[in-house]
């Protein structure tokens, strides 16, 4: 399934029914009076936040949605029937705005809810009208027109901790070895092309100590000039807005490749182009494919030059397993906090 973080839909809430202007006719009844019922509410649009949903897929091909009108009052104090509301879901970390990019609504969190287009109000019928000195009224209320809107739609994904890196670095091997999630592996960059969600489950029932699960996002490797639209661009950018965590992935595996240092703050610039404020997010460093390392001393040299600047820093090998159960633990531990 191709996953889907922007949409632009129509909206149109149900018109109100019309009230009615009848009469009561019936046997030994001459004078009756007024009898019409009022129209009924048209219904509403509502977005809810659903956690079984991760992308904005279901907008791909429809792009309207249209909620029924109230039905129309009838004679004998019959009430029009309200139309339904239309319930529209969306995954928890939805951003609802309006064609201007006004934001309307943050569904942040499942079970939120937001009234995008209000329902018209139905007509009064002709027994509201009914007076002293105007016992037969023949005045009833249309209905009024339900609101109609374009809005935008942006997912921002929700996740306890979010995998940064250049492209290669490791993220999506590291995603499928300590979840369920099966991201797209190959040797070459840009292998993920879009964001990846996993559940991961330190510590499975019959310990003693109880973990919670947590959710990790592999997102596709950035590059200079990320924030201006380069490689995958900053599309994806804002799915690690709501991370708690980040997980910086290098890959310290080619001595003849870029400095690790200098891949670290080439990602940083990055960042706080994009956002400044992603710079203060807590930030873990993780040196991958040290399977592939020579000489392993390298390691101890370029944990030096991390440690230096107060960064926690976790080698691994996703490949062999080496380092991947400390990590998960220490985050869970970190997630639980």
């Amino acid at each position: 399934m191709r996953f889907i973080d922007e949409a632009k839909i129509f909206l149109k809430a149900g018109d109100g029914g019309n009230g009615c202007a009848s009469f009561r006719r019936e046997a030994h009844e001459p004078r009756g009076g007024p009898d019409g019922g009022d129209g009924g509410s048209g219904g509403s649009i509502v977005f809810v936040a659903d956690p079984q949903l991760s992308t904005l897929s279901d907008f791909r091909y429809r792009h309207e949605f249209k909620a029924p009108r109230g039905e129309h009052g009838r004679g004998k104090d019959q009430y029009g029937k309200s139309g339904e509301d239309l319930l529209v879901r969306v995954p928890a970390g939805t951003l609802i705005m309006g064609d201007d990019g006004e934001v309307l609504a943050d569904l942040a969190q499942a079970g939120e809810r937001f009234v995008a287009a209000k329902g018209g109000r139905g007509g009064r019928g002709n027994i509201h009208f009914k007076s002293s000195i105007n016992r037969a009224p023949r005045r009833a209320d249309p209905g009024e027109v339900g609101e109609e809107r374009w809005i935008q739609l942006e997912l921002k994904l929700l996740a306890d901790v979010g995998l940064i890196g250049k492209p290669n670095a490791g993220k999506s091997t590291l995603l499928s070895k300590i979840s369920h999630a099966r991201p797209k592996i190959a040797d070459y960059p840009f292998t993920t092309l879009y964001p990846v969600l996993g559940v991961v489950e330190p510590r499975p029932g019959g310990r003693k100590r109880d973990f919670p699960s947590f959710t990790v996002a592999d997102i596709p490797g950035l590059i200079e000039g990320a924030h201006e639209g380069a490689g995958l661009g900053h599309q994806f950018l804002r799915h690690i807005e709501r991370t708690k965590l980040f997980l910086h992935l290098i890959d310290v595996s080619d001595p003849e490749g870029q400095d690790p240092w200098e891949a670290y703050e080439e990602i940083r610039r990055e960042l706080k182009a994009y956002h400044a404020d992603l710079l203060k997010r807590p930030e873990w460093i993780v040196f991958t494919k040290i399977d592939l390392l020579a000489d392993r001393k390298e390691i101890a040299r370029q944990r030096k030059k991390f440690e230096a600047k107060k960064k926690k820093v976790f080698p691994l090998s996703a490949a062999t397993g080496e380092g991947v159960k400390e990590l998960v633990d220490k985050l869970a531990e970190a997630v639980k906090k």
